[in-house]
């Protein structure tokens, strides 16, 4: 079982804005290493090489967009694509739009095991009964995924897709899926967790990737 996460920003903006002192994107990057997910891509517009400068000397893999008359739907699928294509035996993708910043790593931790426990449905985090992101989509729902209109925002896309496939939800307790950048950390809800905490994992990467602090980076790879 191998879950990518694919961090998707519409703007260099979104991908490059402070966010607590970190850029977003980096930050994103290092919560999904360190929840487990592997391998990390990043789609996102980059004309000056601002995006590869503040993802060097982290794991993630940055990829160009998909042409924009695909609309989100081709964004997404493009992400998923460099994911199968970085790691053969890639299961499922975490598809994660990057102003959903306040995700916890012990979100992405639930997911994925959520996924390895039974890897068939769409999961759908939820906070306070409300569907949020990111939301792991299994490979094998690639091909339902691209018959989506082009012209569906993400939110609707996803509920489409939940519709079309099949699906669950999973009450992660984090505020993060559901509230985006543009609310302050202390205005988030409380965070609760996961009703049944995940199995403790240890990352390769570990707890350390948030404070890593690379004195020689190496520029990510970027791919397409």
């Amino acid at each position: 079982m191998t879950v990518a996460a694919c961090i998707l920003a519409a703007n260099t903006d979104s991908a490059i804005r402070d966010v607590e002192g970190r850029p977003n994107a980096r930050r994103l990057v290092e919560t999904a290493w360190a929840g487990g997910a592997l391998p990390v891509v990043v789609v996102a517009p980059d004309p000056d090489g601002a995006v590869a400068a503040v993802l060097a000397g982290s794991p993630a893999v940055l990829g160009n967009p998909a042409p924009p008359d695909g609309g989100p739907v081709a964004q997404i699928a493009r992400a998923i694509d460099l994911a199968i294509a970085e790691i053969d035996g890639t299961t499922a993708a975490l598809v994660w739009p990057a102003r959903m910043g306040w995700v916890d790593a012990e979100t992405i931790t639930t997911l994925i095991e959520a996924h390895g426990v039974d890897g068939g449905p769409v999961l759908r985090p939820a906070f306070g009964g409300e569907m949020g992101w990111p939301v792991l989509v299994p490979v094998a729902h690639l091909e339902a995924l691209r018959a989506l209109p082009a012209d569906e925002m993400p939110d609707a896309l996803a509920e489409a897709l939940a519709g079309a496939v099949p699906s669950r939800a999973i009450d992660t307790g984090d505020p993060g899926v559901t509230h985006d950048l543009d609310t302050a950390r202390e205005s988030l809800p409380p965070y609760g967790g996961p009703p049944e905490p995940p199995t403790a994992r240890q990352h390769e990467w570990g707890a350390a990737v948030a404070a890593e602090q690379d004195a020689d980076p190496v520029p990510p790879r970027v791919v397409g």
